[in-house]
């Protein structure tokens, strides 16, 4: 999991320490990465492409999260 997360995320190079926010973006990561996962439609690549085609389109992001 960790590498998964690394890799896709880069999770090693956050910045955020202070108070609750790198645990809280680590709640996050973990639901973006589950919802990846969880794709309904496989597609090709891996989770790092499919993470940058959610960012970038309004429509795959609707399905990810079951709006569509």
């Amino acid at each position: 999991m960790h590498w998964c997360m690394d890799v896709a995320f880069v999770d090693d190079q956050m910045r955020a320490r202070t108070g609750h926010s790198a645990h809280n973006l680590a709640v996050l990561k973990y639901i973006t990465l589950n919802l990846i996962r969880l794709d309904p439609n496989p597609r090709k690549g891996g989770i790092k492409a499919r993470r940058l085609i959610a960012a970038t389109s309004d429509t795959y992001r609707a399905q990810l999260l079951g709006l569509a």
